[in-house]
């Protein structure tokens, strides 16, 4: 068993609580047990599990996993206290806000010799199941993602790293891209702001991804990729799973804890995930300049 702590207490901190007190029965999520919380407040029990202190944490035996459930510019300060500390951690994405920070994160675990996990609950969705595979097989001449939502609460940071789940479709369906321009428009004070950045494939095709949020901002993904055999416009409609998203991520996690997952699949993940952040990282420097 692997006791965890989770850190961070909002919505999904809360249901990585849930989720671990009732794991799917008979996964390899029935091997984590929750020990307790850390939060910046301080709290009652929540869902019976105590609240206890980063320095008990990371010094307890009996703790041996991290959940980071924070906003997002702290992710990188928690990561690396949890790593020198030995433990495993499973944190939200981006787990940094630069792609070198990153890569020493990668590192520190592999010399500590534990693992890291970053969540990406958006491939995991049932949507993206079935946009994936009504893209296979087709050759893109020419693509749109445009997301809008809601504004962000401060410590998100940058819109492409906000926003690198829709970047990672973008990977995960069309393969390594690069970034060759970028634009950010910003109204701070209306709390308006709108991420437009060209992307290119490895044949050179044009993949435009549009990141867009402001007051009263519909949540929803707007595409439009054009092939050689036809057009896609609207992501297929897709039936509601029926295991929920993070307690997926957290059986993927928990089989990576007791070496289920192949060393072959933890590289090609791990690479994936700092290439999203070197992109998001390109996008964020052609946005300054």
């Amino acid at each position: 068993m692997f006791g965890a702590v989770v850190v961070g207490i909002g919505r999904v901190g809360l249901v990585r609580i849930r989720d671990m007190l009732a794991p799917l029965p008979g996964s390899s999520a029935e091997n984590i047990t929750v020990k307790g919380f850390i939060s910046r407040r301080s709290l009652d029990t929540q869902q019976g599990v105590p609240q206890i202190s980063v320095e008990e944490a990371v010094n307890r035996e009996d703790i041996q996993v991290a959940f980071i459930c924070t906003e997002n510019v702290s992710h990188e300060d928690s990561i690396r206290a949890f790593l020198h500390a030995g433990k495993h951690v499973c944190v939200e994405y981006p787990m940094a806000m630069s792609y070198k920070a990153a890569v020493e994160l990668w590192d520190l675990a592999q010399e500590k010799g534990v693992i890291l996990h970053e969540e990406h609950i958006e491939l995991l969705t049932e949507e993206y199941k079935e946009l994936k595979r009504a893209v296979e097989g087709k050759t893109l001449q020419e693509g749109t993602l445009h997301f809008t939502g809601e504004v962000l609460k401060t410590g998100f940071g940058f819109p492409a790293f906000s926003g690198i789940a829709r970047l990672t479709w973008l990977v995960e369906l069309f393969g390594k891209l690069s970034a060759t321009a970028a634009t950010l428009e910003e109204d701070s004070g209306n709390g308006y702001s709108k991420l437009t950045a060209k992307l290119l494939t490895s044949d050179n095709r044009l993949l435009t991804w549009i990141e867009e949020r402001g007051p009263g901002c519909p949540r929803a993904k707007n595409i439009n990729f054009q092939f050689d055999s036809c057009s896609l416009t609207k992501i297929p409609p897709a039936p509601a799973g029926a295991v929920g998203l993070f307690m997926q991520d957290l059986i993927h996690f928990s089989a990576k804890l007791s070496q289920q997952v192949s060393p072959e699949e933890l590289q090609r993940e791990k690479l994936r995930i700092l290439h999203c952040l070197e992109l998001a990282e390109r996008i964020q420097l052609l946005c300054q300049h």
